[in-house]
């Protein structure tokens, strides 16, 4: 297996989904608690990047073996069948991401404290049945929620806690600041997951996946797909406003014709292979600029 099947394999182009709200929860504890815990995280980071690529492999194992499509799906598109990649091999990258990211963690628990265990160990169960089980969560109308709260807001909640494990509280106050602050990553995930079952409607209903889109209709999906990208910009601006960041983070707004540019060929025409991207563009571009203004942010310090 060369580099770029491996790349495809565990989906590294999409992996900036669950770094950036990394980097985020890094830069809010740091600016609202004012700590960094810096080999616990460095340790968390491995685990949580390790556990990714076991999701999107096992995504791609589970989709080759219960595709309904044999004829193309299963020898065209899904990458293990198409590169004629060996069981044997995707089983031991299964096992050692798997198992690897699980010590890991717990090490990173034995550290902070149990609440990472908890909080990974949901990110493990959505992780393995999102797409294992008899009714995968990917199959089902769940998929967008489940991936935003995940990797939106879980892997930045563990990093904020991470951080200041010493002076955070399990308060609904807590709770609710720090869902505002992730808010604009966790629904532009979903946007993702989204945009990607809008442009495989007619490839999912053939291999008997419903989607969220199969059941609403790719019409109220664009609708959805549009809101929560402006819901992402207000959830900044209700932040400011609320004293949990800095103004200066209101500078994100100066990318919003960008976003309209990078909205608009997907809005006119869902196709995976020339619009998806579209999506990708501006979770990536919007992620970039929130964390570095957080970081700018933090220079008051």
């Amino acid at each position: 297996m060369n580099f770029k099947t491996f790349a495809e394999l565990i989906e590294l182009k999409a992996k900036t989904a669950s770094v950036f709200p990394f980097l985020l929860g890094l830069s809010y504890s740091f600016y609202h608690y004012h700590s960094l815990n810096l080999l616990a995280l460095s340790i968390y980071f491995v685990a949580m990047f390790m556990f990714n690529c076991f999701v999107d492999i096992w995504d791609n194992y589970n989709d080759y073996h219960n595709a309904v499509d044999t004829n193309d799906y299963q020898k065209n598109t899904n990458i293990i069948g198409r590169e004629n990649l060996s069981m044997a091999l995707i089983k031991a990258l299964l096992a050692f991401f798997f198992f690897g990211s699980l010590a890991l963690g717990i090490i990173v628990a034995l550290m902070t404290g149990w609440a990472v265990f908890w909080l990974g160990l949901l990110c493990y169960a959505v992780g393995i049945f999102y797409a294992g089980g008899p009714k995968p969560l990917s199959s089902l109308p769940v998929g967008e929620l489940l991936s935003g709260l995940t990797m939106g807001y879980i892997i930045f909640l563990i990093c904020v806690y991470i951080n200041s494990s010493q002076a955070f509280i399990w308060s609904f106050s807590n709770l609710a600041t720090t869902f505002l602050i992730a808010l604009p990553n966790t629904l532009l995930i979903a946007n993702l997951m989204l945009a990607n079952n809008t442009c495989d409607l007619e490839e999912d209903e053939a291999n008997h996946r419903f989607t969220i889109v199969h059941y609403i209709g790719k019409k109220a999906a664009l609708i959805w797909w549009t809101l929560s990208l402006i819901l992402s910009f207000i959830a900044i601006i209700v932040s400011v406003i609320l004293g949990l960041l800095s103004p200066i983070m209101l500078l994100i707004l100066l990318i919003v014709p960008l976003m309209i540019k990078f909205a608009k060929p997907y809005l006119q025409k869902q196709v995976k292979r020339e619009t998806f991207i579209c999506s990708v563009k501006i979770l990536m571009v919007f992620q970039l600029v929130q964390v570095l203004l957080l970081f700018i942010s933090l220079i008051r310090f």
